[in-house]
């Protein structure tokens, strides 16, 4: 039976990857949907929209955020798959290594859904506070890790 005593938080590095890659793939669908989605110079859709007055304005930005989303996930991919690779060759508890995987999940689907969806300045501190809560877990295995390798002989 499963639980959190499995060895299952390398699961959590595609499952982080999907956080970064969703956006992208929600963006791409609605600028298809407003303008066309020019697969020839994929880079350049979101100035496209940005720049059609015929497009509203709340829809472009929103398109600008789900790329910032995307953005974000790509740029803080690299440390979490660091932080569980780290864990796993320690020999860190699975408990542990599952209980960081499943919240840095969440919290990383939250911090999405935030960015995409913000339009005040409250809103975005939530997402800020999200993503400063979100990067201590890496950063909490990765302590861990080095600890552990370091009380090794």
């Amino acid at each position: 039976m499963t639980s959190l005593s499995s060895p299952l938080s390398l699961y959590s590095i595609p499952a982080v990857w999907a956080t970064a890659f969703i956006p992208v793939m929600l963006k791409s669908a609605a600028i298809n949907k407003l303008k066309g989605y020019n697969n020839v110079q994929p880079r350049g859709n979101t100035s496209r929209v940005a720049t059609d007055k015929a497009i509203p304005a709340a829809a472009s930005a929103r398109i600008e955020r789900m790329e910032g989303a995307h953005m974000n996930g790509n740029e803080n991919f690299p440390i979490w798959v660091a932080a569980v690779l780290a864990g796993n060759f320690a020999g860190l508890d699975n408990r542990t290594l599952n209980s960081v995987s499943i919240a840095y999940v969440c919290g990383r689907t939250l911090y999405d859904y935030i960015y995409i969806n913000q339009t005040t300045r409250l809103q975005s501190l939530a997402r800020s506070l999200v993503f400063f809560g979100t990067l201590s877990l890496p950063l909490y295995l990765l302590f861990a890790a080095a600890g552990k390798v370091a009380g090794q002989s």
